[in-house]
């Protein structure tokens, strides 16, 4: 039986994460802070994004740091979470000094995860702020929790042939130069084991441990209609290497590499793949390494994602149809 991959978003220092997770609803949020402020980039990737200050990440734009990464469930209505998110942070005096006030710099994204458990309970203010309080620089939990609590995969065929996604860390390293990833695993496509190349969740077979193949059958002309709105990766990556906005902008766009090599198929119209970088800016290291640690990074979270996760909501999880 295949194991987890080591190491966690939390291993870069200054970095914490904190997560609030309605088992019930099957809904959560997860929360990455950066106290000291990091620069901050992102790559949108899938067509059906649902976003926050996503636009203030670019190259160019006045505030170069961010001081918190939202990844919630909830679809559009989890953004609400973020407000919870700013509260925390202002009353810790975190924020983008305006004058008049700190604002605190929280870009965020969802996945909708409203197609399993109790679509009306959705990630809040009051849940944002309870990530917050949760978050610490030791947080590794994986599976169902947080963002990742209704996150599924393999939805070609609807829920009844799907299978239990959810939040998956971990992180490489190259001397004291660290990256690590924090994904929510909510695709269209399945998903590989990075080792193997084999598919370890996603689109299930009729009958038995088998899997029918999500980008087989998509060129079943039959098929083409019957997909689903209800997808979406969105993660985030962080490193310890010292990066300008647009070499970390280069860098959430490198992480994508690492989502295209496990989940097959990627970046769809159907999907709103989103990752956010940040640098914390201790370590000189190259773009180029970073980016492709970063990459690993992104692989190994999203294969940690639904090893850890575990079957609810009526579907099975990747070690239910191990043989």
């Amino acid at each position: 039986m295949a194991e987890l991959f080591s190491g966690a978003l939390v291993d870069v220092p200054g970095v914490e994460v904190g997560h609030a997770t309605n088992l019930q609803a099957l809904t959560g949020c997860s929360v990455v802070l950066t106290r000291e402020g990091a620069v901050g980039g992102v790559s949108v990737r899938g067509l059906a994004p649902g976003t926050r200050e996503t636009d203030l990440l670019r190259p160019g734009m006045l505030v170069e740091r961010v001081h918190g990464i939202l990844l919630t469930g909830g679809s559009a209505y989890g953004l609400a979470a973020a407000d919870g998110v700013m509260r925390y942070l202002e009353e810790q005096g975190i924020g983008y000094d305006a004058g008049a006030a700190r604002v605190p710099i929280v870009p965020g994204a969802v996945l909708l995860d409203l197609g399993i458990g109790d679509a009306r309970a959705r990630p809040d203010a009051a849940m944002g702020y309870a990530a917050c309080q949760a978050a610490s620089s030791e947080e590794r939990s994986q599976g169902n929790v947080g963002a990742g609590t209704g996150a599924t995969v393999g939805k070609l065929l609807g829920n009844t042939r799907a299978m239990k996604g959810g939040l998956g860390t971990a992180s490489v390293s190259a001397g004291k130069l660290v990256v690590g990833a924090l994904v929510a695993v909510n695709a269209l496509g399945d998903v590989l084991d990075p080792r193997t190349n084999e598919i370890i969740a996603g689109t299930r077979a009729p009958a038995g441990h088998a899997f029918a193949d999500t980008a087989a059958l998509l060129r079943s002309p039959a098929l083409r209609t019957a997909m689903t709105l209800k997808n979406t990766i969105i993660g985030a990556v962080a490193t310890n290497a010292r990066l300008d906005v647009a070499d970390v902008n280069q860098v959430a766009a490198a992480a994508h590499d690492g989502l295209a090599r496990v989940v097959r198929p990627a970046h769809t119209l159907f999907d709103g793949d989103t990752l956010f970088a940040l640098s914390t800016g201790k370590v000189r290291a190259h773009r180029a390494l970073v980016a492709d640690m970063a990459a690993e990074a992104v692989a190994f979270a999203i294969f940690n994602a639904v090893w850890a996760a575990e079957s609810t909501g009526g579907l099975p999880a990747a070690r239910d149809l191990m043989p």
